[in-house]
């Protein structure tokens, strides 16, 4: 297998909403899509949106689930203003506010929210490692 991920599907309650929340509220660059779904290009990978019962159904798993999913997704920046600036940004889009941005345990910063339908996201500021897309050949 070739170590890439290309496509990141999160179930969502609403489409309507979720879609808001994404392309409207954090500015995510959103694809032409069947409407029972959205795609976003994330420059070398895709978020997918879809409702929860569907994705759960294609999968033959349950839809139901709470708590820690046992993962969550992380978006790394240039620096402490930069993830202060998109945490404000996803709380004005609707964003739930988990863990407010600070010094870490491994030394950068970062904090937590989660997105309308309780997706976890992680935003960082790694002073040792920056991987932009200058570094990925996209």
């Amino acid at each position: 297998m070739k170590p890439r991920i290309s496509m990141i599907a999160l179930g969502v309650s609403d489409l309507d909403t979720a879609v808001k929340f994404y392309k409207d509220g954090l500015g995510l660059p959103k694809m032409d899509s069947p409407p029972e779904v959205a795609f976003f290009n994330l420059h070398g990978t895709w978020l997918g949106l879809a409702k929860r019962d569907a994705l759960a159904k294609d999968a033959t798993v349950s839809p139901e689930g709470t708590g820690y999913n046992a993962f969550n997704l992380a978006h790394n920046v240039a620096s402490e203003a930069e993830v202060d600036q998109v945490i404000e940004q996803a709380l004005s889009a609707g964003a739930t506010l988990v863990k407010p941005a600070q010094k870490a345990s491994w030394g950068g910063y970062s904090g937590y929210f989660k997105d309308p339908d309780g997706h976890l996201w992680e935003v960082a500021h790694n002073p040792f490692v920056w991987i932009g897309p200058e570094d990925m050949n996209i």
